[in-house]
C-alpha cells in the first residue's frame, strides 16, 4: 500500500525538492509542480510532489496523522 504524506519543502534543487515528514528528510520529484517554493507544504506520493497545500490545511493533516500514529502506537 502506498500513501501520500504531507511534508514541508526546506530545499529545492533544480526539480528535486527536500521535504521534510516531521523531522524525516527525503527527495520529492517537482516535475508536477514547478511552482513550488521553499517553506511550501505538498503531498509526496512515490517520490513525486503530486499537490501543494496552504499552511492550514497541511498542518491538520499533519495532525491527524499524529493521532493516527498515537492510536497505532498504543
Amino acid at each position: 500500500m502506498c500513501l501520500a504524506v504531507p511534508a514541508r519543502v526546506v530545499e529545492i534543487r533544480d526539480k528535486v525538492a527536500i521535504v521534510d515528514f516531521g523531522g524525516i528528510r527525503r527527495e520529492a520529484r517537482l516535475d508536477l509542480l514547478p511552482d513550488v517554493k521553499v517553506g511550501d507544504y505538498v503531498i509526496v506520493h512515490t517520490g513525486f510532489a503530486i499537490e501543494k497545500l496552504d499552511e492550514k490545511q497541511a498542518l491538520e493533516s499533519l495532525k491527524a496523522w499524529e493521532e493516527i500514529m498515537q492510536v497505532l502506537g498504543e
